[in-house]
């Protein structure tokens, strides 16, 4: 592969890597348990714990022992600020199903104990200050959703905007800055999303225009996503979750109205939810699967699709995935997720998706960092390297080597010139080859033993953070002649700083 020829095929947004801290994270609260070291959920929950539409359903799971009670996540932690702000610039979203029923209490006077009626949570102004600050001080931009649930609406059902002025009020006053919203969280999941029962297309075309109408007045140059779609592409997600609002049924009541259409992508249910809603249990034997590597680019085909009937030449959001809803696998937190994580940065990147928003940083098994001990999982590492490395100009690499080696390229970041190669190799017995021009350095992340491990590899040496919260240099290895092999279940990144590609901005 001649480096210094390979063209461009679309730019990404400076914020394409991104994530969420979901609204129960910053309030506290019960979210998905993490498993235990035999893969069992945790069960020291209560029989009260509320549900995700605050009515105690979760995707019609039998039983609420799927949760565990969070206090406030502490962003003021030194170790997860340093942790995140390496990941900076990128979206921040504060969102998911918790927030459509949270109440905003934008007092410094005591909140109350229990949310008004019609909401399930609350948010304080003091832990909005934080994320307005953790957000300010890390080069992190705050995308937000807003309640949706009974408490916001009048007699008649009418969505009101007192709350979401109200938010947008006290992140002017502390100083910060919304950089776009989206409505609600998951509109096409209906009442399971705390949506009154009789709510329809109609409904929520209504209700998103006096949102619009709102932003228009109060934040005029924050970008309005939506509609936070989800599980419209597949028959049997639609049969499962049952009762929804189709996003080209909300089309039918109004116009284009959105600054970039947004969806969600997961590759399934977690073990948590997968049997209470039919759906076949997860195994871990298909993660390095070609089909579930390629389930998120079917998605992004239909969303584009979608997109240019509904809301056409609008770019396309990914603003919440990871590797199966309801909190993740108990794999998910373990480096075989990796392939799923950086394969899909690279096919969304060649579809041209703006901005891709893994759930969570901090929360459950799918979350980058563990919550408990603020330290790095594996898909953080392969997080840090794409930030590091993989630029926002997207190359054509041409076709796959074989059938089991994925290779994207970009242009290199900060290197005028530069190309950088991203080569997953997914099969787990056999090496590849790749045969490349100009190749300097290769960032080889890899497992010693189990691929369901934790602890990850660059170039053969475990990948920690220091006692006093610094991050290691993610060195690269020399690479002699033109061609490199790729060890069985690994992911390489190539740098190549003096390829002269003129798509990168070689002179």
């Amino acid at each position: 592969m001649d480096l210094s020829s390979l063209a461009e095929i679309t730019t990404l947004d400076e914020r394409y890597q991104s994530f969420n801290i979901e609204m129960v994270e910053i309030t506290g609260g019960r979210f998905w348990a993490p498993y235990d070291a035999q893969g069992e959920e945790s069960r020291a929950v209560e029989a009260d714990t509320p549900g995700v539409a605050g009515d105690g359903s979760v995707l019609g799971s039998a039983s609420n022992e799927v949760f565990r009670y969070r206090p406030p996540l502490d962003l003021n932690n030194p170790r997860l600020r340093v942790l995140a702000g390496a990941l900076a610039p990128a979206y921040m979203r504060v969102s998911g199903s918790w927030a459509n029923t949270t109440y905003f209490h934008a007092s410094d006077e005591p909140a109350p104990e229990k949310p008004p009626a019609g909401y399930a949570g609350i948010l304080t102004l003091a832990q909005w200050h934080d994320v307005v600050d953790f957000s300010t001080d890390l080069g992190l931009d705050i995308m937000l959703s807003f309640a949706i649930s009974d408490g916001t609406r009048d007699a008649d059902g009418v969505w009101m905007p007192d709350q979401a002025r109200a938010l947008f009020e006290a992140t002017r006053k502390t100083g910060g800055k919304i950089a776009a919203v989206e409505f609600m969280n998951e509109t096409t999941m209906g009442r399971m999303q705390g949506l009154p029962a009789d709510y329809g297309a109609s409904d929520y075309a209504r209700d998103f225009q006096r949102f619009k109408a709102l932003v228009g007045e109060v934040s005029p140059d924050t970008i309005i996503a939506g509609p936070s779609a989800v599980a419209e592409e597949d028959a049997a997600d639609i049969a499962a979750l049952g009762e929804k609002i189709r996003t080209e049924e909300i089309y039918q009541f109004m116009e284009p109205a959105v600054d970039a259409l947004s969806y969600h992508y997961y590759g399934g249910l977690s073990l948590r939810c997968a049997a209470g809603v039919g759906l076949p249990l997860p195994q871990v034997s298909q993660a390095l699967a070609p089909q579930w590597l390629e389930g998120t680019g079917n998605s992004a085909d239909f969303y584009g699709a979608l997109r240019d009937r509904v809301e056409p030449g609008k770019p396309l959001w990914l603003t919440e995935t990871a590797e199966t809803a309801c909190g993740g696998n108990p794999w998910a937190s373990t480096f075989i997720d990796s392939f799923r994580y950086i394969d899909q940065l690279g096919r969304l990147a060649r579809r041209s998706v703006q901005t891709v928003m893994h759930n969570t940083l901090v929360a459950s098994d799918y979350g980058l960092i563990d919550e408990d001990t603020f330290e790095p999982r594996p898909n953080y590492w392969a997080a840090l390297l794409w930030r590091q490395l993989m630029g926002n100009v997207v190359l054509d690499a041409g076709e796959q080597p074989n059938a089991h080696t994925y290779v994207y390229a970009h242009c290199l970041r900060d290197t005028p010139g530069g190309v950088a190669v991203v080569a997953l190799n997914i099969h787990r017995d056999n090496t590849s080859q790749l045969v490349l021009s100009d190749v300097a350095k290769r960032y080889t992340l890899s497992a010693e033993d189990s691929l369901e491990t934790l602890s990850v590899l660059l170039n053969g040496e475990t990948l920690a953070m220091s006692e006093d919260n610094r991050l290691p240099e993610l060195s690269g290895q020399d690479v002699a002649g033109d061609s490199v092999e790729l060890q069985p279940a690994s992911i390489t990144f190539l740098t190549a700083p003096e390829a002269a590609n003129a798509a990168c901005g070689a002179r």
